[in-house]
């Protein structure tokens, strides 16, 4: 889902320019069609509310979902692709990850996709422009869509032929379970901008029904993921090269020990029930993956000199941009009628 990127200093490797790169936009290809088939499939059921069947009546109702969640993913992607190509540092073309239509399990069709550098980085200018273009790159493609989305709410009768119990007042008064999205800063913001008096507005249990309302939500939930001053994530590139290395570190630990306080706040609540709603159990995974895996430190860059003020003023924005983006409890469990 998150991106990071190998940075490991080595020889760049030889290729072959025929044979290996036939095979690799093969590769590139055959997973942008299958993430796009899943992404189908995965907003086909957020939509509906239905696992099948598969059939073209169907599918076609996930086609706003895939198509918008596609588009975003490669904002990101081709922000970082391009800005690698501009200081002229070798990488590979997005690998876009499926993820298959599982029943019952938190499914968005897709882990995201990644990128390879495969040169060295020497210079923080590079490193800066590589980790910050593709949060600003997917950031700007989520505002895109969550406008549209604000503009273009349905009536109350397109949830109500989704789900006639919510608006049934008949209906059995045994609680069920339900799964609410977190707003966020930004997503609250648009709610006053676009949200007028009795205008229908759907409630964030009820969120996923809109493909490009949930799509941009989860774009923010990414982007905020990969905005995260940890290691390799698209925030640690950015504070490695804005305050150095030790500056860095402090930052990463910091941001490491408040994921573990939401984590273990959401873990609390889940199997104590303490009415806390307050942070997320995936936060703690998310800590942990960081930890073992991505790492706190930043690898060395080995270029000393500071970042000019217009990059210093662009990292400020994109920590911005994680804080209206982020949300302690992006995914709930709540009981409702």
């Amino acid at each position: 889902m998150p991106d990071h990127y190998n940075y490991i200093y080595r020889e760049p490797e030889r290729v072959e320019v025929n044979k290996k790169d036939k095979k690799n936009y093969i590769l590139h290809s055959t997973l942008f069609i299958l993430t796009f088939i899943t992404t189908t499939i995965a907003g086909a059921q957020w939509v509906s509310g239905l696992q099948g069947p598969y059939q073209l009546a169907f599918l076609l109702k996930g086609l706003p979902y895939s198509i918008s969640i596609m588009f975003i993913i490669s904002c990101h992607e081709f922000g970082h692709y391009f800005a690698a190509q501009y200081h002229k540092i070798k990488s590979t073309l997005p690998f876009y990850i499926p993820f298959p239509p599982i029943p019952f399990f938190l499914n968005f069709g897709t882990m995201g996709a990644v990128i390879k550098t495969k040169s060295p980085i020497y210079s923080k200018k590079a490193m800066f422009d590589i980790g910050i273009a593709g949060p600003l790159a997917g950031f700007v493609a989520c505002i895109i869509v969550l406008v549209y989305g604000f503009t273009h709410i349905p009536g109350a009768d397109y949830l109500q032929t989704i789900q006639p119990v919510y608006f049934s007042t008949g209906a059995a008064n045994a609680p069920v379970e339900k799964l609410v999205f977190g707003n966020t800063l930004l997503f609250s913001f648009f709610k006053l901008v676009f949200i007028h008096g009795s205008q229908a507005f759907p409630p964030m249990s009820e969120i996923y029904r809109y493909p490009y309302l949930c799509v941009g939500w989860f774009g923010l939930f990414i982007t905020a993921m990969n905005m995260i001053p940890v290691g390799q994530l698209d925030g640690g590139h950015i504070a490695y090269t804005m305050f150095g290395e030790r500056s860095h570190f402090k930052i990463a630990v910091v941001s490491f020990a408040v994921l573990m306080v939401l984590g273990l706040l959401g873990l609390a609540e889940y199997f104590f029930d303490m009415s806390i709603s307050f942070g997320w159990v995936g936060w703690l995974l998310w800590a942990l993956l960081l930890f073992f895996v991505i790492k706190l430190r930043h690898p060395l860059v080995p270029d000393y000199t500071e970042l000019d003020g217009k990059r210093k003023i662009l990292g400020y924005i994109s920590f911005l941009i994680l804080i209206i983006s982020f949300s302690p409890s992006p995914f709930m469990i709540t009981l409702g009628k």
